[in-house]
């Protein structure tokens, strides 16, 4: 069984920096792209970030461009979220996500995702 643990949320001020994890559990991570997405109250979910199975592609929303930066370290089976610059309409629910299938493909669309993790909140006061 696949788990996945979000953790690092918090609350910060705009401006200010917070670290996501992800650490996952039940098979071999290296193997696999993993995704970040967020939702915020009354939106629906959408996309942050993902990267490939060995960090060597990586792909952002526009909103985030140049501001977070996604990695992974495969011997601790963690994905990183480092988020900067944060401002008020980062706040929202994170959560990272994994496909059931190995895969060289980085992917955008949830629906190309099939274990997600729990959530960790993140807010950024003004």
């Amino acid at each position: 069984q696949v788990q996945l643990v979000e953790s690092g949320g918090g609350l910060v001020q705009a401006g200010g920096s917070l670290r996501l994890s992800c650490a996952a559990s039940g098979r071999t991570f290296s193997r696999y792209a993993v995704g970040w997405f967020r939702q915020a109250p009354g939106k629906e979910r959408e996309f942050v970030s993902t990267i490939s199975w060995n960090g060597g592609r990586t792909y952002y929303a526009d909103s985030v461009k140049g501001r977070f930066t996604i990695s992974r370290d495969n011997a601790k089976n963690t994905v990183y979220l480092q988020m900067n610059s944060l401002n008020p309409e980062d706040t929202a629910v994170y959560y990272c996500a994994t496909p059931r299938l190995p895969s060289t493909t980085i992917y955008s669309k949830a629906e190309s995702y099939d274990y997600w993790g729990q959530g960790t909140q993140v807010t950024v006061s003004s």
